[in-house]
């Protein structure tokens, strides 16, 4: 059963989403370099540090017992995939072409995390969600622009590894000030018991 902090899902759905978390020690870098980039990028708006992780499967809108019934199926995902490690290197936008609205650094993932992925999107499959018809581009948000602005000039950027040790199924809601996420489950990579947490929002 999913716990939650202080408060009932509401009826209409639950926004969220499943990611691999990153190490402390690599989010601290990550936070290093968006403190360097916002000086040298005209514009954009930085993430926090509770959005520095990995999706895997963005579920949207969600009715809670379709998240409850999907757990289980994270939890035998994530008891396949021994602990892993992610390359972090090279930033980018999207668009590719036009005014940039998103900033990326670039994730380099071996097979076990991809075929984490693919039983994610399986799992999700299973337990009623439309199947993603994009396909699947790893990377970490860094920040977005709110109006349209020139190409800007990126600087050349290797993080190295990053080591993934949990899957996560997170909530996401929005507010003006930007999107809070909590944790609703938690499951550790490599076999060990998953779990429901309870845990405050992070900013984003």
């Amino acid at each position: 059963m999913i716990r939650r902090r202080g408060e009932t899902a509401r009826a209409e759905g639950v926004r969220a989403f499943v990611a691999l978390e990153l190490e402390e020690r690599k989010r601290e870098e990550l936070l290093s370099l968006i403190s360097t980039l916002r000086q040298q990028l005209h514009g954009i708006r930085c993430v926090s540090p509770g959005s520095l992780h990995l999706t895997l499967r963005f579920l949207g809108e969600s009715p809670p017992d379709r998240l409850t019934r999907l757990e289980a199926h994270l939890g035998a995902a994530a008891q396949a995939c021994p602990p892993s490690a992610a390359r972090l290197s090279g930033l980018g936008t999207f668009p590719e072409r036009g005014a940039p609205r998103v900033l990326w650094l670039g994730v380099e993932l071996g097979p076990a995390v991809l075929a984490l992925q693919e039983r994610c999107e399986r799992a999700a499959v299973a337990v009623g969600f439309c199947p993603e018809k994009r396909p699947f581009r790893p990377h970490l948000t860094l920040g977005r622009w709110r109006h349209p602005t020139p190409r800007p000039h990126l600087p050349e950027v290797e993080l190295g590894l990053a080591a993934l040790r949990a899957l996560a199924l997170l909530r996401s809601e929005l507010r003006p000030d930007g999107a809070v996420h909590t944790p609703l489950a938690r499951f550790p990579l490599g076999g060990a018991e998953p779990s429901g947490v309870e845990a405050s929002g992070s900013q984003t």
